[in-house]
């Protein structure tokens, strides 16, 4: 069995300071004592209540949102053709491909929550697995969560608001901020409820992907194929190698979210087992899902259309569904949701993975008694989307935040050669060739420098400026340990609030 450990040296201040809570007010209740104490009889933590139909869910809801609606259009954009855009999205695939099977073989090591927050904690220390923190909680996360949550309320927006003009700012926003409060709201309730949704939306949304293939591979049975013959497809490609790199951004966005079940592994059946199972069966069907949908936008619609339209697949239904246009729009607005669930499911886990080691708020490591969901969390992160969505102006954000992202997945793709240094006995583990970390961590690399090659502006210093933030903070919070006498009380506060405590959880041996 693999062996492992944790770093806990904050976990001793944080048990102190929950068990010096004398009581719940008003309540003589044997679950308020368990809440302070977290004894061995009745711990507080995460229950295993996904399997594999639902880690497959899981991985399907994540990475289907709204990419394969979108993304199309900037893929052509920055390949310039037809034939060079489908040969960036096979690489697409190829290159996710690569990232999961490194999730793979990291999932069957280490049964832990927190994904990517963890591998790098157990690589590479304390330092680097706060800067990811620190990065995901203040940038990354909520910003895709509020593009998910306006993607959504916009769709819904536009489907009921009546005539030609576009939705009204305020309605679209207003959509966006019901879907998300839904979402914090069955996740906080129950992690089974919220599985089975998974496993629901994940079924609708491929078959309103099959829905379009099928479409579009009658279009080419009846001859329409001129925009896929190879002998024009391929005119006016793009020769700037590292221009690539830009459509490929756009191509492995609708690719993000792979390592979804690693991130909640301490709720995943069998997790040895099951988060690679997941991850094999839901990465090809996904590559293969995402190719034929691109032959079949390009069976009808021109690459001139395409890169007018503002959502591919809509405009793929206005020309193709007539009166049934509206199936389209109404799947995206599942896909979004869909993804917005397994989103908040997700990042919630990293947070409470970090709260437990002392990288984050306290609050964010409390499980509720009742429920065994991390509700603090939940709702510290429905807060900050919130806040990003009034704000509005945030998409910028995501040119240098991808730079940031592609470095935190090049450490992670590595840190699969160092853990089988560290954690040497892992016999029921998996192992994947060497080949494929060193690959996915040199193509990261690629990600990393060459859109700077390609565009150097300045958003790209902010990505730097953010991690030195970020040490600054470690320095100040971390290293030398300084704590605000106010958040004793505020975590008590939110303890009583949620009836919650410290999730435990067990070492492996």
């Amino acid at each position: 069995m693999a062996w492992l450990k944790t770093s806990h040296r904050n976990n001793v201040q944080k048990y102190k300071l929950l068990e010096n809570i004398s009581s719940f007010p008003e309540t003589d209740s044997d679950e308020a004592e368990d809440c302070i104490h977290d004894d061995d009889d009745n711990k507080i933590g995460l229950k295993k209540e996904v399997g594999l139909i639902g880690g497959v869910a899981l991985v399907v809801n994540s990475i289907i949102g709204s990419g394969i609606f979108v993304a199309p259009q900037g893929v052509l954009l920055d390949a310039q053709s037809v034939g060079m855009s489908m040969v960036v999205w096979v690489v697409c695939g190829i290159v996710a491909s690569l990232g999961a099977l490194c999730f793979a073989e990291l999932g069957s090591k280490v049964p832990q929550s927190g994904g990517t927050y963890t591998y790098i904690l157990l690589a590479y220390g304390d330092l680097p697995a706060f800067l990811v923190s620190w990065a995901s909680t203040i940038i990354i996360k909520p910003a895709s969560g509020a593009l998910l949550s306006l993607t959504f309320g916009y769709y819904v927006a536009e489907y009921i608001t009546t005539g030609s003009c576009p939705p009204a700012d305020l309605a679209v926003k207003l959509f966006a901020m019901l879907a998300l409060m839904m979402v914090v709201f069955i996740n906080c309730m129950s992690v089974q409820a919220a599985n089975s949704l998974q496993i629901l939306f994940s079924v609708s949304k491929i078959l309103v992907l099959t829905l379009i293939i099928i479409t579009g591979f009658i279009m080419i049975l009846k001859g329409q194929h001129q925009y896929l013959d190879p002998s024009v497809s391929f005119k006016s490609s793009s020769t700037d190698i590292f221009g690539y790199a830009l459509a490929m951004y756009q191509g492995l966005w609708a690719f993000s979210g792979m390592e979804v079940v690693n991130t909640v592994a301490e709720e995943i059946v069998n997790s040895e087992r099951n988060i690679p199972l997941a991850i094999f069966i839901a990465m090809p069907f996904i590559t293969v899902v995402y190719l034929m949908t691109n032959v079949a936008y390009f069976s009808l619609l021109s690459p001139e259309e395409v890169l007018a339209s503002s959502a591919v697949a809509v405009t793929f239904a206005d020309r193709s569904f007539g009166t049934m246009a509206w199936v389209i729009p109404l799947g995206v607005c599942i896909s979004t949701f869909g993804a917005l669930l397994t989103a908040f499911l997700a990042d919630s886990r990293a947070s409470l993975a970090a709260g437990r080691e002392g990288h984050m708020l306290i609050l964010a490591s409390l499980v509720t008694i009742k429920w065994k969901t991390p509700a603090p969390a939940l709702v510290l992160q429905g807060v900050t989307v919130v806040a990003l969505i009034m704000v509005g102006k945030f998409k910028p954000l995501f040119k240098f935040t991808g730079t940031v992202v592609w470095l935190i997945n090049a450490a992670t793709f590595f840190s699969v050669i160092i853990l089988r240094y560290k954690l040497p006995r892992c016999p029921n583990s998996l192992k994947i060739p060497t080949l494929v970390p060193v690959l996915a961590t040199l193509f990261s690399i690629y990600m990393i420098l060459a859109p700077i090659i390609a565009e150097p502006t300045a958003e790209y210093l902010y990505a730097v400026l953010l991690m030195l933030l970020g040490v600054a903070f470690h320095t100040v919070f971390i290293r030398y340990g300084y704590h605000p006498k106010s958040m004793d009380s505020i975590t008590r506060f939110f303890q009583k609030l949620f009836f919650a405590g410290l999730s435990s959880f067990e070492s492996v041996t």
